[in-house]
């Protein structure tokens, strides 16, 4: 009887208003979190320092491992700021613009998540491998790309293109270009209204964007296995490092260098979750002033 009046009251129950279905969902969640994602993670930690904090420290003693991390670092830092400014122009270009194509490159700049990076990887290879569509001119010129650096940041460049422009491009929509539209009216050139109107009301997207560029350059494996070479002390990045040291029966080193792209993937979680603050707090902020 209560049940009904209840019903009657507050409209029909939704689906998890009852406390057995929301404990069990609730339960659901947390024991697949416990055991897809908690578990492996802390298995890394507990087999990289299985043997003691000064095994774990010998594991990066290794030359090759050290020129792994470095070579990761470099892709990185060459990669990341040169996807930051392709995701603030396509969401420039896409969010304040109309013109023909205005799909078609949307849809491109998203082609990356629906390629295998194996596949990006493979193509690469046909167009710059030495039998490929420029192998013969590049090799004509002492030009090397394939097995070699520049071929790890060209795979990593495509996999992780779309990350910035991603999370810049639906804000941009929502925001619309009024802004901009009057930054114009009162005689802003373009380079001026990027710097003071459209990039300060998208910094947090952009932030959290320029995190998982990075975590996903420094953790790609696929593209970067196949055009790379898997060549040791020079062109292994810290997940091709990890797949030989373990190969090699090395498994407390290869746990060990594990626990840095492990600690890259919590960073970006905590970034995650500070962007978010941040930004929750700059919106109270504005509508606090609003009123």
């Amino acid at each position: 009887m209560d049940t009904e009046k209840t019903r009657t009251a507050s409209g029909p129950l939704r689906v998890g208003d009852g406390k057995l279905t929301r404990r069990l969902l609730i339960g659901i969640v947390l024991f697949a979190t416990l055991f897809v994602l908690v578990a492996p993670l802390a298995a890394i930690f507990h087999q990289a320092f299985r043997h003691g904090t000064a095994a774990y420290l010998a594991s990066f003693a290794d030359p090759d491992t050290r020129y792994a991390i470095g070579l990761t670092i470099f892709t990185a830092l060459v990669v990341v700021p040169i996807n930051i400014a392709f995701g603030i122009a396509a969401a420039w270009a896409i969010a304040k613009f109309r013109f023909p194509g205005r799909g078609l490159l949307l849809a491109l700049v998203e082609l990356p998540f629906s390629i295998s990076p194996i596949i990006a990887g493979v193509a690469y290879l046909f167009v710059y491998g030495g039998q490929g569509l420029l192998g013969p001119f590049l090799e004509a010129h002492d030009i090397r790309i394939m097995f070699a650096v520049p071929a790890i940041i060209l795979a990593s460049l495509f996999v992780t293109a779309p990350f910035v422009a991603r999370e810049l491009i639906p804000l941009m929509l929502a925001q619309g270009s009024e802004e901009e539209e009057a930054a114009v009216t009162l005689g802003a050139g373009g380079w001026r209204i990027l710097r003071l109107v459209t990039l300060p009301n998208v910094r947090f997207a952009l932030l959290y964007g320029a995190a998982l560029c990075n975590a996903r350059v420094m953790g790609e494996f696929g593209a970067v296995s196949v055009v790379s070479g898997n060549i040791r002390g020079q062109t292994n990045t810290l997940p091709l490092q990890i797949e030989l040291l373990y190969q090699d029966n090395n498994a407390v080193a290869a746990f060990a260098v594990a626990t840095i792209l492990a600690g890259v993937a919590l960073f970006t979680l905590i970034a995650k979750a500070v962007i978010e603050r941040l930004d929750a707090n700059a919106v109270r902020r504005a509508g606090g002033a609003g009123h």
